[in-house]
């Protein structure tokens, strides 16, 4: 298991997950982007400060993708997101994956917070963010439309200390 940072020639791999209903509603995003945008959108976009992008290696399969989105270098905080493809999921990588992106957002980027949004009914990705240290500061109400509905949006977040702790 390994994390690399994201390339142009893993865009088709991000184009597959990006399009599948199923794996988008856990980001609260809709499956909807074009292969050309995606390009485009990495052209401009990748030389940014705003963002990490790695991809969860397991030897030469792509299993998933684990990011890093608005970088607040003056408030030093960041978000983490983390898709695996379903096929992978069970075997450690989404546990992998999520650890060392926390690692490279606190060690690299030298951030104070890690925080991310979460299905509250999403039981397992909640078990996963509590055992590496992330604590839940609320929920949101009704704050994103997935699946036909509203659903509520746990707030969680480390922080550097915290994660000092648990290392």
């Amino acid at each position: 298991m390994k994390l690399r940072p994201l390339e142009e020639t893993d865009l088709e791999f991000i184009h597959e997950l990006a399009n599948d209903y199923s794996l988008m509603s856990y980001w609260f995003e809709e499956p909807y982007n074009s292969l050309g945008k995606l390009t485009e959108h990495y052209r401009n976009n990748n030389s940014g400060e705003s963002a990490r992008r790695f991809v969860v290696m397991n030897e030469q399969d792509k299993v998933g993708i684990v990011d890093l989105d608005y970088i607040d270098f003056i408030h030093r905080h960041c978000e983490i997101m983390l898709i695996i493809k379903p096929e992978f999921s069970g075997n450690g990588f989404a546990k992998f994956a999520f650890k060392e992106a926390t690692k490279y957002a606190f060690e690299v980027l030298n951030m104070h917070k890690v925080y991310l949004y979460v299905d509250v009914e999403n039981e397992k990705a909640v078990g996963i963010y509590k055992k590496q240290g992330f604590k839940n500061e609320g929920v949101l109400r009704e704050h994103f439309y997935a699946k036909g509905k509203y659903k509520d949006a746990a707030f969680m977040s480390i922080l550097k200390q915290e994660w000092l702790k648990n290392e």
